[in-house]
Parts: C-alpha cells; sequence; structure tokens
C-alpha cells in the first residue's frame, strides 16, 4: 500500500501534466494535503491515505475551523481534499471517497478595493521618471490597469507577445491558457518610454532576454517586486485604500463595466474562465449606484 510521500508526489504531476495547473496552483493543492499529513501527525493517528475515513476527515475539517481559518481558507482546504481523493480513485488507490460528504462553509463574496480615475491618476503621477526605475514603474502600473492582468501574467509577459501595430498583447493565463487583450494608447506609450530609456541600456541574462519587465540586473522581476512597486507608489500617492497589484486587475473591470462594457467582453478579457467571476464587479458597480442614490436623492 502506498505511502502518504508518494501518492502526494504522484497527486502534484497529475495536477501539473494532467489538469495543467499553475504552478501555484499545484503548490496550493500539496500544501492543504501536507496539512492534512500534519494534523495526523500532531495527534498521533498513524494512518495511510487510503485508510482514511470519513470520521477522520470531518476531524480535521472541524479542527482547521476551530483555530481560526478563515471560511476561505477552509473552503480552499476542503477542495484539495476532495481533489486529492478524486485522484485516488481515479487511480485506484481507494474503492470509496471519504471526502464525498465533506460542506464547504458558505462564503460570502468580498466587495473587492477599487480606485477611481483620479487616485490611479495620483499613483502614477508619484513616481517619479528622473529615476532610473520611473518609466518602468509607471509602465507596470499603466499595463496592469490598461490591460487588467494578473501578477503572474504581467512578471511572465514577454517583448515577443505585445503586438504594437495591433495594438494588443498576448497574455499566458491560468493553466497556461491564451488570450489577447488589447493595449491601451496610455500603457503603449510607457512600455515605449521604459523601452527606450531603462530596459535598453541594460543586458538581459541568459533566459531573461524576451520578459519585458526586469530588474537592474537583468533579471525577470518577481511577484514580491511587484507588490513593492505598487505598494511604494500607493503611499507616496497619500492613498488611503488597501492597494494591492491586483487592485488594478479590479478597476480595469469595474470601470469597464461602468462605462457600459458588455459582461462577456469583460469575462474575456480577463480570462476568467466562468462569467460568475466576472459579476462581482456588478456588484461593485450596484454599490456605486447605491451610493450615488444615498448622496443625492432627496428621499435618501
Amino acid at each position: 500500500m502506498r505511502n502518504w510521500q508518494n501518492i502526494i508526489d504522484s497527486f502534484q504531476m497529475y495536477l501539473k501534466l494532467e489538469r495543467s495547473m499553475s504552478e501555484n496552483t499545484y503548490f496550493a493543492y500539496v500544501s492543504d494535503i501536507n496539512k492534512l499529513l500534519s494534523y495526523f501527525k500532531i495527534h498521533d493517528i498513524n494512518i495511510l491515505p487510503a485508510e482514511v475515513s470519513p470520521e477522520l476527515l470531518t476531524q480535521f475539517i472541524e479542527y482547521i475551523a476551530e483555530i481560526g481559518l478563515s471560511d476561505k481558507t477552509q473552503s480552499r482546504i476542503i477542495s484539495s481534499v476532495k481533489a486529492f481523493y478524486k485522484y485516488m480513485i481515479i487511480e485506484d488507490l481507494v474503492d470509496k471517497d471519504p471526502s464525498v460528504f465533506l460542506e464547504t462553509p458558505k462564503i460570502g463574496r468580498k466587495i473587492p478595493v477599487v480606485l477611481n480615475v483620479s487616485e490611479i491618476e495620483k499613483i502614477l503621477s508619484s513616481i517619479d521618471v528622473s529615476n532610473i526605475f520611473g518609466h518602468r514603474n509607471r509602465a507596470i502600473i499603466e499595463v496592469l490597469y490598461g490591460c487588467g492582468l494578473r501578477v503572474s501574467e504581467l512578471i511572465n509577459l514577454k517583448i515577443s507577445n505585445i503586438y504594437y501595430s495591433e495594438d494588443y498583447i498576448r497574455v499566458i493565463g491560468k493553466g497556461d491558457k491564451q488570450r489577447l487583450v488589447p493595449l491601451g494608447r496610455a500603457a503603449k506609450k510607457e512600455i515605449g518610454f521604459y523601452m527606450q530609456s531603462f530596459r535598453n541600456q541594460i543586458n538581459p541574462q541568459k533566459g531573461h532576454t524576451d520578459f519585458l519587465f526586469l530588474n537592474r540586473r537583468g533579471k525577470q522581476l518577481t511577484r514580491v517586486m511587484i507588490f513593492t512597486i505598487v505598494k511604494e507608489a500607493s503611499k507616496n500617492a497619500e492613498i488611503e485604500k488597501n492597494v494591492s497589484p491586483h487592485t488594478f486587475r479590479h478597476s480595469f473591470a469595474t470601470h469597464l463595466i461602468e462605462g457600459g462594457a458588455d459582461l462577456r467582453v469583460v469575462q474575456e478579457m480577463l480570462g476568467h474562465e466562468s462569467i460568475t467571476t466576472t459579476e462581482i464587479y456588478t456588484h461593485v458597480d450596484r454599490e456605486y449606484l447605491r451610493e450615488i442614490i444615498i448622496q443625492f436623492h432627496p428621499r435618501s
């Protein structure tokens, strides 16, 4: 009978190769299964994966709720456990799925933080373009907001995937799915400034030549660096909202919908698999309308 590590390793390869999950996603799944294994070790439960009962899984879910994990985190862990045992069923490692009756906590969809246009302008204006990194950092924020990219999509954006004459960029999204996103005038202009200044003055390291955004050593930027750039610019602009790189993606979608864009078009540009994910931005729009009514309607 196969042990935990053997099955976890093969589960990871299954997620990577057969489910085509991104590295961040399959690492999260594996991390959640290791949490289950840690729970068994902490409670001196010496058991193989195929021997786990529904009762033990229920106890584990009660445990992660008791230690104060958020509903969202609990739901993700339960999804990982279900995926793990679904894999074991596929591989004939178990006859019955012990996770089948696990229920995820109900999660209210959180309205995302959104910047208005003047706040975005303030953030862009706060970046000192006389600084060596100025045009690069402005280009980063213009692309985040102008194209609605995720951080992972931004740091992996390649020069060869920018079609200047057609005003499009090719984006590699979750699960290596590709989509074409329009490149707006402001983002295109800032990329041009960045290419003429910082980008053309450094020597990219081997394997990093085609990445658009590089650090001073000629290497691809990291997720952490993008967060640092955004936080610093927001602080300098004295924006009181909790701004992250994803805030610009939220703002991109919200402003499109407020301007009358079709929900299906926004879904396509964001790379959402389900339109229900995109519908969160209609809630933002309704919240905005509610505030306007409260502020201006005489009966409010």
